[in-house]
C-alpha cells in the first residue's frame, strides 16, 4: 500500500463523462460520474491503496486511456490497449478479466460469464461484481446482457449503453442472435 497520490481527470464522451483515474503507472478507474458513488469508490480505494491523495490533473496514462476512447468513440479502435490495475477481490478480478474477452459488436450474459469462471451458480454475485467493474467501456460490461437478449443496469445508465451497443453494430433486442460464447 505505498501509493499515496491518484491523479483524476475527468473525459467527456458522447454519453456521459468519465472519471479517470491512475497511480504508479497504471490506470485504476474510469466510471461514469452521474453513477459515481464517491463514498463506495473511496472506501475500495483505501482498502487498497491506503488513504490516498487525490490530484485534479494529467499524466501519460491518462492522456493515453483519452486518446484510446477517443479513436473508440471515432470508430477507429474495438479493444483497449492500457495498463491497468483491478483493485478487487480475486473474484470480482476474475469477472473483469473475463469481460475482456467479449469482443466488440458482441454480447454475453451473466450466465456465460459464471460458467466462463468456473462458477456457473454464481450469476448474482457475477452481476454484482460486473456492476464494480471500475473501468467502464475500457473493460467491456456494457457488452452483458440479459439472458433474453434484454438491456441490464449499467452505471452510465441505459441510454449510455444503448449508444454503446449501437456504436459497436448491436442492436437489441436481436443481441441473443450475437451473443459471445467464451
Amino acid at each position: 500500500m505505498e501509493e499515496k497520490s491518484v491523479v483524476t481527470m475527468t473525459y467527456q464522451t458522447p454519453c456521459g463523462e468519465l472519471l479517470l483515474g491512475t497511480t504508479s503507472g497504471a490506470l485504476i478507474q474510469a466510471d461514469w460520474v452521474a453513477g459515481w458513488h464517491e463514498a463506495t469508490v473511496r472506501a475500495r480505494l483505501n482498502r487498497y491503496l491506503g488513504n490516498p491523495v487525490f490530484e485534479s490533473g494529467t499524466d501519460p496514462v491518462l492522456e493515453e486511456t483519452a486518446s484510446q476512447l477517443d479513436d473508440y468513440f471515432a470508430g477507429k479502435r474495438k479493444s483497449f490497449d492500457l495498463p491497468l490495475r483491478f483493485l478487487g477481490t480475486e473474484f470480482q478480478t476474475a469477472v473483469w478479466d473475463s469481460l475482456r474477452k467479449i469482443p466488440f459488436g458482441r454480447v454475453t450474459t451473466y450466465g456465460e460469464i459464471a460458467e466462463a469462471i468456473g462458477k456457473p451458480k454464481a450469476m448474482r454475485a457475477v452481476g454484482i461484481a460486473v456492476g464494480e467493474n471500475p473501468f467502464s467501456i475500457i473493460v467491456p460490461c456494457h457488452r452483458v446482457v440479459g439472458r433474453d437478449g434484454s438491456l441490464t443496469g449499467y452505471g452510465g445508465g441505459f441510454d449510455a449503453k444503448r449508444y454503446l451497443l449501437n456504436l459497436e453494430g448491436i442492436r437489441l433486442p436481436s443481441a441473443v442472435q450475437q451473443e459471445f460464447r467464451f
